[in-house]
């Protein structure tokens, strides 16, 4: 063997694992990640709240019957019990067709803080049509 390839191999012993700064960037990768996921894990929660509350309406019998005010008011008070805090009433569109059927939507975003002055928003904009 030659002084060049013994040299070569030595240098490639040597060389192993990670280096201090590769193991911080990927700890910083795997924080930054966890971040996002705990903060926009509540805001997703509070949306499968909405989503449910809008599916159980639409099984309700005589929905259609009752006025908008009636529908608001009992979505208002479903929201409550659930803690949902981010839907208004102005976020509830109620439009009724001339054949007799409905169409609710809510169409809402959340904002929430990312790191300092970044902000995470995230926009929803669920539907049911009621026959």
């Amino acid at each position: 063997m030659n002084r060049t390839t013994q040299r070569f191999e030595r240098y490639l012993h040597r060389q192993q694992g990670l280096t201090a700064i590769s193991v911080v960037l990927i700890l910083a990768m795997i924080g930054f990640f966890a971040m996002i996921a705990i903060r926009l894990f509540p805001i997703y929660m509070e949306h499968f709240s909405v989503v449910s509350h809008l599916e159980s309406l639409a099984t309700e019998t005589d929905i259609t019957e009752k006025t908008n005010s009636e529908i608001l008011g009992t979505l208002n008070k479903r929201f409550s019990i659930d803690d949902v805090k981010n839907v208004k009433n102005e976020n509830i569109f109620i439009e009724r067709n001339k054949d007799g059927s409905m169409l609710i939507a809510i169409e809402y975003e959340v904002r929430t803080p990312a790191l300092g002055n970044v902000d995470m928003v995230v926009s929803f904009v669920d539907e049911v049509t009621l026959d």
